[in-house]
């Protein structure tokens, strides 16, 4: 059942009670007898249960294939494997 917290008009005075959300609402204040508003207040979530990981929202990626670039163009991977983006020519100047 929905917390609801409740104000007074006239004496200010705040408080809480547990009721159903078809319940009627609180009308009197407990305190001084006044007219009382119901508050919005910020609904508590709780999740329980399996599956419920970091990794069930993100970009896509795994932890394990992450990669960063370096300044000279390569990439390294999670696993520490250096793979370079530049093509590499074979040197044929000194064949002739």
């Amino acid at each position: 059942m929905p917390l609801y917290e409740y104000e007074c008009f006239l004496c200010r005075a705040r408080f809480e009670r547990i009721q159903r959300a078809s319940a009627d609402p609180v009308e009197v204040c407990p305190e001084c007898g006044g007219a009382v508003r119901r508050l919005l207040g910020t609904p508590a979530l709780q999740f329980k249960g399996s599956g419920w990981y970091v990794t069930d929202y993100g970009g896509g990626r795994s932890q394990g294939t992450a990669s960063a670039t370096n300044d000279n163009g390569s990439t390294k991977s999670a696993d520490g494997a250096g793979e370079s983006k530049k093509d590499s020519k074979a040197d044929t100047s000194g064949v002739g």
